[in-house]
């Protein structure tokens, strides 16, 4: 039995770190500034709130590739990025995939509200991360972020900045992670 435990640990190293070196390979266009880690690194289990106020963690999506950005109603990146991250998630989203939008700081609901409409924004949770605790340890430092976390619930990737999620080179990233 211990034999079987090493040898999976070993294969799922060697597994880790092969996904690591395909995305790297994406990295063109607007991927380019993704940041890719050889080592996976855990996501804290820190709650983010629904706009009924109740608590949910990155956990809970754990099985599915997830999107994280974090966001603010004041980033005027954050403006142009969340029509294409909308796009991304009308496209890709399902079982297997998901965009999470986490406004962090001071983000009231009718502000959130007022943001999506002015984007055209309609398939995106409005997630808050009101005291930036989530952000904070994260390593969140400015606006916007936006953090890949594959099925194990480990951070493969990070980009800072606003990028084109609904892009051909985004979307190839996110396939990657998904197969």
């Amino acid at each position: 039995m211990l034999r079987l435990l090493v040898l999976y640990t070993a294969l799922a190293l060697g597994a880790n770190g092969v996904m690591a070196a395909d995305l790297s390979a994406l990295k063109t266009g607007e991927m380019k500034k993704l940041v890719v880690y050889d080592d996976p690194l855990p996501v804290p289990e820190l709650p983010f709130t629904d706009p009924d106020g109740a608590e949910l963690r990155l956990q809970d999506y754990a099985g599915k590739v997830i999107l994280v950005n974090m966001w603010a109603t004041w980033c005027a990146p954050c403006r142009e990025e969340m029509p294409e991250l909308d796009a991304l998630q009308a496209e890709m989203g399902g079982d297997a995939f998901e965009v999470l939008t986490i406004a962090t700081g001071r983000n009231p609901p009718r502000k959130v509200d007022s943001f999506f409409e002015e984007a055209g924004v309609t398939h995106l949770p409005k997630f808050r991360d009101e005291n930036q605790k989530l952000a904070r340890a994260m390593g969140i430092l400015g606006l916007p972020v936006t953090v890949l976390i594959d099925q194990n619930g480990q951070e493969v990737a990070r980009l800072i900045g606003g990028a084109d999620w609904a892009s051909d080179d985004a979307k190839a990233v996110i396939k990657a992670l998904i197969n």
